[in-house]
């Protein structure tokens, strides 16, 4: 028993001293005002990531620094990892409403994350914000690219959109994003082309049909066939290739074999 009880209080000490180290070496991850980790040197970018190499961190820096001056918007950068700052980049920097504070912080499921001053909502929506994460901060973009071009194209975007006072949706049409606007189109196709199946005798194609049904063809065709591609990108090859599916899921779905027609007596 003596010896148990030895063994038990051994083992409990260690516990405390473990727990004792692994707050000691991740006590700067949860620091909150921690103003001793900023550079003593006015910069606009703040790499405690190391996501960027220095000759990006120099050009970025520059490039924030000349379009403050020329716009007034402010636009930061901050990358983390296990430590940051905090709220202590806010005097550092002197954030206000007219403000953009980009945070790249590789700890989470995206990488991207944006403070965002009251003043620029009315030019960059929730939305916006939301879209820009997921399309440059996603896992698959920043395996497929790396934290630097995440990091880069999303402040590029940033500053395009608040030069040009300001953007409904995130601008350019990525690969993946056009996939599913083909896809609807040629779905609407496909709605489209079976509503039309002749259902009398002599009828070539059943209009009163496609009419009832065009809420359903018309929403995947515009809604979301044509109105991501148009609002996105000037570029009129996916615009041409989503109406073209959509004229072929047409033709495809018009072309299947339907039961026999029947008399015109019949449908009344």
């Amino acid at each position: 028993m003596v010896n148990l009880r030895n063994l038990t209080m051994h083992l409990s000490w260690w516990l405390v001293l473990l727990v004792t180290i692994v707050n000691l070496g991740t006590g700067h991850a949860f620091a909150y005002d921690a103003p001793e980790l900023l550079p003593d040197h006015p910069t606009n970018v703040i790499d405690l990531g190391e996501f960027l190499t220095p000759t990006q961190e120099q050009q970025l820096d520059r490039k924030l620094g000349e379009f403050t001056a020329k716009t007034g918007w402010k636009v930061r950068v901050l990358t983390q990892v296990d430590v940051t700052p905090g709220r202590a980049v806010k005097d550092y920097w002197g954030l206000d409403d007219r403000s953009v504070l980009v945070v790249a912080d590789s700890r989470g499921r995206n990488l991207l994350n944006f403070s965002v001053g009251d003043a620029v909502y009315p030019l960059l929506s929730r939305n916006f914000w939301i879209e820009l994460q997921s399309r440059y901060g996603n896992q698959f973009y920043v395996r497929e690219q790396g934290y630097d071009s995440s990091i880069l194209a999303s402040v590029d975007t940033v500053l395009g959109c608040l030069a040009n006072d300001g953007c409904v949706v995130v601008p350019g049409l990525p690969p993946e994003q056009w996939y599913l606007t083909l896809v609807s189109a040629i779905l609407g196709g496909l709605v489209f082309g079976f509503a039309g199946h002749p259902r009398r005798e002599g009828e070539v194609f059943a209009w009163r049909w496609a009419l009832i049904l065009s809420p359903l063809w018309g929403m995947l065709l515009i809604s979301f066939g044509i109105a991501p591609v148009i609002t996105r990108t000037t570029d009129w090859i996916p615009l041409v290739r989503n109406v073209a599916g959509f004229v072929g899921g047409s033709v495809v779905a018009y072309l299947i074999p339907t039961p026999k027609k029947l008399p015109a007596d019949r449908l009344g």
